[in-house]
């Protein structure tokens, strides 16, 4: 197994990264398979902890925000409970940390959400290298009289993104969750006189508007954005059980009416966007695509909260607004939807001081750490957490108090399979041919269903 995980961080120091947080609120897409109890009395915390971890934390768009971060949140903790805390942060956080656990030196405490493209959050999932952590949920908060299970939000836990082998037991624990939706100019739509639409119907016309006036309709900044665009896709025009269906990758799904609708719609949204767009959907150049919507050269980009903050200092064209919208329904009437991408954190089962690392876990949901994750736009999944936003980002958040349907949960992980892509490489990644014309829409569909084939014969539940 050691062997096996050796060779996949190699691959992953090779591969390319998102640069940006492709890292979500209010309801479940799944039932809960654990909910929390309400535990009115703090259960006691594991033994005394050791005097210092290791943590290696992704350096996202929040850093950019705040660059201190993470360096105050150490500082609290090891103020509250007198452990040190050793911290890495970096963008290309998979290639940094590779060859020290390649050689069994593993950090105590991973930042690393799933959907990344090196797939190591993933990997650690599919290979059975990740701690149990659901005692956490039971351990009082330090520095606090609750526990960790009454502060976070009842749906950001017992969903496939939390409980990814679905015995009831919690692996990765829920951070930064954030609305994600269509961002676009409030500003031009203002201008134009155009409405946000409400369906895909509405959609296609006002792409047509904005064609005739040299705007393609859409953009995205890499194809690792689809994966908040297509779970809310699948939710919005099939609800929970085509969801939950497709996301174990039932047999027959993908000849369902409803995945049909899903591959249409996002084939005829290849056309219309921007054909620029696959050339820059890197690591490197993934801004350019966000800049696109600045400058009025697309309408409409897939991404989260945090977009905001990251083209901060970007130029932008005169009167420019940040709106953002939900998915449109699927059908007239029905309702929009909104994915809650969850950033998620995680202890190695080969990690030396576990019990410390519970502990800052723990301490993720204090008041103090998350008052100070607020510094840079990282909101945590802390009941009442929206009271402390600034107006901007109550905007955002509102999504679902204005009828948007929440949806949280991602595909169930599978087995390592030679020859088998990760979901990302699966699902996403082609919607950058289908935009260029290399790939069909037919093709890519029986790609899917090969695809799925083997990752349902490989599930690790099942």
């Amino acid at each position: 197994m050691k062997k096996l995980l050796s060779i996949i961080l190699a691959a992953a120091m090779a591969l390319t990264l998102l640069a940006g947080c492709s890292s979500d609120p209010g309801g479940a897409s799944q039932a809960p398979s654990n909910p929390p109890a309400d535990n009115s009395q703090p259960a006691e915390n594991p033994p005394e902890a050791a005097g210092s971890i290791k943590l290696a934390a992704l350096s996202s768009g929040y850093i950019t925000n705040y660059p201190d971060m993470w360096k105050e949140v150490c500082e609290a903790f090891t103020a509250e409970t007198g452990v040190e805390v050793e911290l890495t942060l970096e963008k290309n956080l998979e290639e940094v940390i590779g060859p020290s656990m390649q050689g069994g030196d593993y950090p105590d405490v991973i930042l690393c959400a799933t959907g990344r493209g090196p797939g190591l959050t993933e990997q650690f999932i599919k290979d059975r290298l990740i701690t149990d952590i659901s005692d956490v949920l039971d351990m009082t908060v330090p520095g606090e009289n609750a526990t960790v299970s009454s502060k976070v939000m009842p749906t950001m836990l017992g969903t496939n993104a939390t409980v990814p082998y679905g015995d009831g037991k919690t692996y990765l624990a829920p951070m930064f969750y954030a609305p994600c939706g269509l961002f676009y100019n409030a500003g031009l739509f203002q201008e134009k006189g155009w409405e946000v639409p409400t369906t895909w119907d509405e959609m296609w016309e006002l792409g047509d508007k904005a064609k005739a006036e040299d705007i393609y309709l859409f953009t995205y900044p890499t194809t690792g954005y689809f994966d908040a665009f297509l779970y809310a896709l699948m939710y919005s025009v099939g609800g929970s059980d085509f969801f939950n269906k497709a996301t174990s990758y039932a047999e027959g799904v993908w000849d369902t009416p409803e995945a049909q609708q899903c591959f249409d719609i996002i084939a005829k949204l290849a056309e219309y966007t921007n054909p620029i767009t696959p050339a820059q959907a890197n690591e490197t150049d993934f801004s350019q695509n966000q800049q696109l919507i600045l400058d009025n050269k697309a309408l409409f980009c897939p991404n989260g909260t945090w977009l905001p903050g990251e083209m901060a200092d970007a130029p932008r064209a005169e009167g420019f607004a940040w709106g953002m919208t939900a998915l449109p329904a699927a059908t007239s009437g029905g309702s929009g939807a909104s994915y809650a991408f969850l950033e998620q954190i995680w202890i190695p089962s080969d990690a030396e001081n576990q019990d410390a690392a519970k502990q800052f876990i723990a301490f993720m949901y204090s008041d103090t750490a998350a008052d100070i994750f607020l510094k840079g736009g990282a909101v945590q999944p802390i009941n009442g957490i929206t009271s402390k936003l600034d107006e901007e980002n109550q905007m955002y958040y509102s999504v679902y108090d204005n009828g948007a349907t929440p949806v949280v949960g991602v595909f169930s992980s599978y087995a390592s399979v030679a020859g088998l892509g990760t979901t990302r490489e699966v699902f996403l990644d082609p919607v950058n041919s289908l935009v260029s014309g290399t790939l069909t829409k037919d093709q890519w569909i029986s790609d899917i269903k090969t695809a799925s084939d083997q990752m349902r014969e490989n599930l690790l539940v099942k």
